[in-house]
């Protein structure tokens, strides 16, 4: 009987660390993340979630993973407000997500996000041109 509570223990154990596990889009989607441009160095883009408290801007761009791969990107409004673009986005591997903007009264985009690190609600990527996927 001791083993049979030892064996489940060590399987409450194991459980519990699966479902600590997160995936990329995980931590990604349900946040709208603006970018944090006080903090880019060279080639990275920092964004953190909406909720953080910015300094004053005249606007921040950002974008918003959904589910079944819809993105809506937001861009400065000519009224200093945020415009909102959609699109599609797919994950192209560990940590790499591709987006593509056709149309809605913008040109086209196609680019790679390439998630640098994600930790503590800060996002930092980099951003490639991709090939027309």
């Amino acid at each position: 009987m001791k083993y049979a509570s030892l064996l489940c223990l060590v399987c409450l154990l194991f459980l519990a660390n699966t479902c600590k596990k997160n995936t990329l889009e995980s931590e990604l989607m349900g946040k709208t993340w603006l970018h944090s441009y006080e903090e880019d160095v060279d080639d990275i883009t920092v964004y953190r979630p909406n909720t953080y408290d910015f300094p004053p801007s005249r606007g921040r761009t950002g974008f918003a993973l959904e589910e079944e791969g819809v993105l809506k990107q937001y861009d400065i409004a000519p009224t200093d407000g945020l415009e909102e673009h959609l699109g599609k986005w797919k994950r192209e591997d560990k940590n790499k997500i591709h987006v593509r903007l056709e149309g809605n009264g913008i040109p086209a985009q196609n680019y790679v996000i390439e998630v640098v690190s994600l930790k503590d609600d800060v996002l930092k990527i980099k951003k490639t041109t991709a090939g027309n996927n």
